[in-house]
This record gives C-alpha cells, structure tokens and sequence, in this order.
C-alpha cells in the first residue's frame, strides 16, 4: 500500500470516529479531576483504547490513574508513543485543555495502529496524569509522572514521542523552564493574642519574612529566572499566635542545574527568618519538569504536517516560557510538543478563557486536526527510516553534548 494510501486509511479513521472522540473529549471536560484524581478521565481512555484492540496496563508508575497502552504489529519496526494529559486544575477546571490532549493522542494512535500491519512497528500510548502537579505524598525524588515513567523503562524502547498541547497560536516545540519546588514549614508557639502574646512564637511572622526576602532576591536573580510562590497555611484565627504557617514556592530556570544551584540562597533566606524570629523552619524539596530539549527534525516534519493541514504555524519566537513534564521526555526520547491553535491569538492558558476555548467547536475541531498531524507524523517516522535516523542521530548528538557539559 502506496504512503498516501495509508495517509487516507489514517484520515478516514479519525473521520470515522470523530463523534465518539468529541463526546469523550466534552465528557471529561464537564467531570474536570485534579492531579491523580483522573479516575473517571483515564477510565474512559482505557476503555477507547481497549475498544480498539490495544493491550492496556493501568495502575502503573506508581499512580493509580496512569496507564501504559501498546499495540504491536506483526513485523518489526520503530516503536512510536504519544503522550496523554488528562488532569484538570484546581478550581477552575479544563483551563489548559487537556480534555483535548488525552483525546488527541488516542485518536492517533488507534489511526496509526490501524496501518501497523502494512508498516511494521508499534504504537504506544502513555497515560500520565497530574501534568498540572498534584504529587505531593506520592514518595519518591521526582514530582512528575513523566520523570517516572522515564524512571521504570517506559521509554526504553519508545523511538520517538508525540503530543499536541492547545493554544492561541498554532507553533513548534519550543523551550521550557526547568522548574522544581520548595515547600517551607514554620513551627512557633502558640499564645493568645490580645492577653499573652509575649508568650508566644508567631510563625506567620517568620513566613511573611521569607516572602519578602525573597521577593528582595528577585533583583539579584540572573535573566529568565522565574520565582513565585504562595502562603498554603498563615494561621487558624486572628486571636490566636500563629504556631504554624507553611509556603509552597516555584523555582524555574532554563536547566535544572541552575536551579538546583539557586535553591542555597532559598533555603538561606528561610534559615534566618527562622533564627530572626525563633521559629524552627522545615523545607521539603520536590524535583519538578526538566527544561525540554528541542529537535528540529521533528519540528520539520511537524511544520510539513500542520501545513499540509491548513494550519498556520506561526514561526517567531515566543514570548514567555512555562514548565512541562514532557521536558523529561524530551532527556529520554527524541519528543515533539508542538501547539494548535483552539482560539484567539492572545489566549492565555490556566485563565477562565482558555477553559471556554477548550470547550469550544473552534477547541474540538483543533482536536481531529491535531489527531490527524499526529498520527500521519507518527506514519513518516514508521516509513520513512532516513527521517526517522536524523531525528535520533540529533537527539544523541544533541545529548551527548549536554551531558558532557
């Protein structure tokens, strides 16, 4: 069967199944779940992809709601994934639209496996839940599902990964900030207030110290440094000397070492409040996303596809990085983490208008392009082995050089 034959089989499959993959992807918009919560949203992929003949595995990674999906053709072959977000924020629901992420991936990947037999190969999805955070008590040194599917081999034989994330623009992979966490905890004393407050060890006094210190730090940060944190616990009642208050800060930056070498200066901040105000402080460190590396091979098949699509992609650089886990994808497989377009070119993710746009026709049509991009993006890597060998031979040269620096 000739490439643009298998391109048709891929493009009437999604077609095909266009409704049932917008009424999933409205599903789990209207039942939003926060990190490691995706019960309902993960059991509705699980059962699309097992509908569609995929051997799946839930439960894995050490998170209840994260799954491992394969289907295997009967000749060897590269072995494509793509990665599927479901997880919602606190409050404020699908504002990131990863109703639309976990949908798209599937919807690819049961296109593509319905060619692997004529192509050879595998299809891989990789269910991770809490992109958005939510690992806190799940134990272990990373704080993102991705890492530890990284950690526990499920990359290991994976050539190249996959996704599309909804936006404002239509773009390419672009970089990201490497971001991890520092969770402070101060221990007073506690006292009434108004009667006996000489009493007492005010602990919110030690955190709105730390705030502001930091916020001092902001000025001797270098360029692209981005820190920003909120006060989780500041006391129980106004009358009452504050025995405990407690903060949970981001620290990014365009590598992790460079945060890992930041953090010295946090904790010093938080040691000395501690020492000013006789509070004894405890700091939890939670390793977040990798900074993403990006590979311009797959970007270049991905610009061909999205044009090929109608999609306007728009090249210039961005302005503004956030984090993401698939940054630690990225360290392990070549990965594309490119952006459609689901509403006006000024969209901002985690805000009540991209949430409207996630649940949008303009959203859910961006969610069968994005499908078809992806699933004839994962045909050329299965067909074309030239394409395939670039994009690892950047990936290694690429990593080589990262890691001896």
């Amino acid at each position: 069967m000739s490439l643009n034959a298998l391109t048709a089989k891929l493009n009437n499959s999604i077609e095909q199944h266009r409704e049932e993959y917008l009424s999933i992807s409205k599903d789990i918009f209207q039942h939003p779940e926060t990190g490691n919560n995706e019960y309902y949203a993960s059991g509705r992929l699980i059962a699309l992809l097992r509908q569609h003949q995929f051997q799946v595995t839930s439960d894995v990674a050490g998170h209840e709601t994260a799954f491992y999906a394969v289907k295997e053709s009967a000749k060897p072959g590269p072995t494509i994934a793509y990665l599927a977000e479901y997880d919602a924020l606190i409050d404020i629901g699908h504002a990131c639209g990863h109703n639309i992420i976990g949908v798209t991936s599937v919807a690819a990947a049961i296109a593509l496996a319905e060619v692997i037999d004529e192509t050879g190969g595998r299809v891989v999805v990789l269910g991770t839940p809490a992109e958005e955070g939510g690992l806190r008590g799940k134990g272990g040194p990373n704080g993102n599902v991705k890492a530890r599917f990284v950690g526990h081999g499920f990359l290991d034989e994976v050539d190249v990964a996959l996704m599309v994330h909804p936006a404002g623009k239509t773009r390419l992979s672009g970089p990201s900030l490497a971001n991890n966490h520092l969770y402070f905890h101060f221990y007073g004393k506690p006292s009434h207030a108004g009667s006996a407050p000489h009493k007492g060890v005010n602990a919110l006094d030690a955190l709105v110290l730390l705030y502001n210190g930091i916020s001092v730090l902001r000025q001797q940060l270098p360029d692209g440094v981005r820190v920003h944190g909120i006060i989780t616990n500041g006391g129980q009642a106004p009358n009452v000397i504050p025995e405990y208050a407690s903060a949970h800060y981001y620290i990014r930056a365009d590598t992790r070492e460079e945060v890992v070498a930041l953090e010295p200066r946090f904790r010093a901040i938080a040691e000395g409040v501690a020492l000013a105000t006789g509070t004894r402080v405890e700091i939890e460190h939670q390793v977040g996303p990798r900074d993403f590396r990006i590979n311009h091979t797959l970007n270049g098949l991905l610009l061909e596809e999205f044009s090929a699509a109608g999609e306007i992609v728009d090249q210039s650089v961005k302005q503004g990085k956030g984090s993401t886990d698939a940054g630690d994808i990225s360290h392990a497989v070549p990965t594309a983490h490119p952006y459609i377009k689901i509403g006006p070119d000024d969209l901002i993710g985690h805000t009540v208008a991209f949430r409207e746009a996630a649940d949008s026709e303009q959203g859910y049509q961006a969610l069968i392009t994005g499908a078809q991009v992806l699933a004839r993006s994962g045909l050329r890597l299965l067909t074309d082995g030239e394409l395939l060998q670039k994009t690892k031979d950047e990936f290694a040269g690429t990593h080589t050089a990262t890691q001896a620096a």
